[in-house]
């Protein structure tokens, strides 16, 4: 058998066991993930022991972050478990329910989407991190890992099935090129393409398959600091979003900066950031800004490519801007809708500036580096949406679900309407949603 049509085979195994979870009790995918969760701990020193082959086997410094699973990356792994195991049931949530007649209801209830399939690129962490999202949601998933983290991703993969018990047949781990291009055209028993990596891998599943994608572009994020930004703040995020782990999608890439913000305050920032390494490339009117003092020759011209860059490393792109709209019109130029910030005291300028700016999260005085689902206190992540259309940004259970329509009569027909009767439509559930701002 060949790897396409073994992974052709596979998928329609998962399709067998997603009705199967779909269907299944809270408590018999919360009993899943208790197990898994018990089997990660009771092997760490397992999984520790393969990602050291794996990392031994990579002289990539930026991957090799990402490569990395280590007692820190089990413990983020075991929180986020437990936090899905308290989080109520997302299946069978109403969300709608109109009252068309008497003794005719409407509802939206929500259900499974059926089969994932999830690319994912070097970080061994993402695998459980998926499959206890795709467990909880009642959601079968084919997972293809990177072969950077192969003998990782082996062993976390091992203990799930052994976590699945009956509904083992519900997730399958692929390996190979030939197994990618195979899920790209296995429509029909494939429902959902998640793909997280690199911006190249997210943009060739789209173009080479019919499925419907979930993806994000490169995190291309951004920091505005505004005129009257305060000093201390602004230095302990900026440090935060840029050093605290550089290779991260939600690490910031540009710095912006108002032509007013005091000239003492920017340089004990870049002071600070050269001191941790990184690389600043500055536009030239930061360059003539620092001309003859000690940092002009620590910092580096940039090019015009390096704006709209992901990094992924120790190097940001730094631009003096002479007004908030010029900062809005950067991020929306060169962003990836990933997640940009503002560090700034006045409202009207972070009301203007989460209004216009197009990103899946925009925040104000807090480091990019809570774009994550498990700080969004979503369990975990499956990835992150880029996207305008929802799910957007981190993706944890909702991001999972679909839903179907339930209509429930007695006997009613759709002819005496519009003649001898009227709809109510009347809303049995109150609500929820307001309106904040208006520009």
């Amino acid at each position: 058998m060949t790897a396409s049509s073994e992974t052709l085979t596979l998928a329609k195994e998962a399709r067998r066991g997603a009705r199967a979870l779909a269907a299944s009790s809270l408590s018999e995918r919360n009993q899943i993930l208790s197990r898994y969760a018990q089997l990660l701990e009771e092997n760490a020193d397992r999984i520790f022991a393969a990602n050291a082959e794996d990392m031994a086997a990579e002289s990539d410094e930026n991957l090799l972050k990402r490569l990395k699973f280590d007692q820190s990356k089990l413990q983020d792994v075991l929180s986020g478990l437990k936090a899905l195991i308290a989080m109520a049931d997302p299946l069978s949530r109403v969300d709608l329910r109109t009252k068309l007649d008497t003794g005719l209801v409407l509802e939206r209830v929500s259900c499974a989407i059926g089969v994932l399939a999830v690319i994912f690129e070097a970080r061994p962490d993402a695998l459980p991190q998926i499959a206890a999202l795709s467990i909880k949601s009642g959601n079968a998933a084919l997972l293809k890992g990177g072969k950077e983290a192969s003998r990782t991703n082996q062993v976390l993969f091992d203990l799930l099935k052994e976590s699945l018990g009956t509904f083992a047949d519900c997730f399958h781990l692929l390996s190979g090129r030939e197994a990618v291009e195979a899920l790209l055209k296995a429509r029909g028993d494939v429902d959902l393409i998640i793909p997280r990596g690199s911006g190249s891998l997210v943009s060739y599943i789209q173009s080479n398959t019919q499925i419907p994608v979930l993806g994000h572009a490169e995190g291309v994020c951004h920091i505005f600091i505004d005129a009257g930004a305060d000093a201390a703040k602004s230095l302990d995020v900026v440090l935060d979003a840029k050093v605290s782990y550089p290779a991260a999608c939600n690490a910031v890439e540009t710095l912006l900066v108002h032509e007013d913000f005091e000239h003492g305050h920017l340089q004990s920032i870049f002071e600070r950031l050269l001191a941790e390494k990184v690389e600043l490339r500055v536009c030239p009117e930061l360059m003539n800004r620092f001309a003859g003092t000690e940092l002009s020759g620590k910092l580096v011209k940039a090019q015009p490519s390096d704006f709209g860059t992901e990094f992924s490393a120790r190097i940001l792109a730094c631009k003096q801007v002479c007004s908030l709209d010029e900062a809005i019109d950067h991020i929306n130029k060169y962003g990836s809708g990933h997640t940009d910030a503002i560090l700034t005291g006045n409202d009207d300028h972070w009301r203007r500036f989460f209004s216009l700016v197009d990103s899946a999260g925009v925040y104000r005085n807090c480091s990019t580096r809570f774009a994550d689902g498990f700080r969004y206190g979503f369990g975990a992540e499956v990835g992150i949406s880029t996207g305008r259309l929802p799910p957007r940004g981190p993706v944890g259970l909702d991001g999972l679900l679909t839903y179907k329509y339930r209509l429930s009569g007695d006997g009613h027909t759709t002819a005496v309407y519009g003649h001898s009767k009227k709809f109510l439509h009347e809303n049995l559930l109150s609500d929820r949603f307001e309106r904040e701002w208006q520009l």
